[in-house]
């Protein structure tokens, strides 16, 4: 069975977000996952100084066939430095993992599935 690592942002950690709104979209998107039969899980990340270690600790558990990196983290520009970071982190400490770029936490089945 493949396996596939979302990383995003934790919904209840973003100021002005409805964490338990979107929660629930990234609850709905990894059960998706099951119906494709494709093992996968979600680390979601504060966006502060623990950030580093959590992705590290996600990318370490095994040997992911995809990691999908979410819009949360990628698109807004004030973040660039640390969307370079965990591109760099998840080359680093998975590098035979296919990286892959949803649109928004209802389509990581279809990113991860580009490249299974």
């Amino acid at each position: 069975m493949p396996s596939v690592l979302v990383l995003g942002f934790d919904p209840h950690a973003v100021p002005g977000m409805d964490g338990d709104a979107m929660r629930a979209v990234l609850d709905k998107e990894l059960a998706r996952f099951g119906e494709h039969a494709i093992d996968a899980s979600m680390a979601l990340i504060a966006p502060d100084e623990s950030a580093e270690s959590m992705v590290v600790a996600a990318l370490s558990e095994r040997d992911w066939d995809v990691v999908v990196i979410g819009g949360g983290i990628r698109k807004p520009e004030p973040l660039l430095v640390f969307f370079e970071q965990v591109v760099n982190l998840v080359r680093r400490h998975a590098p035979g993992a296919a990286i892959a770029f949803n649109t928004s936490g209802g389509d990581s089945v279809e990113a991860a599935t580009r490249w299974l």
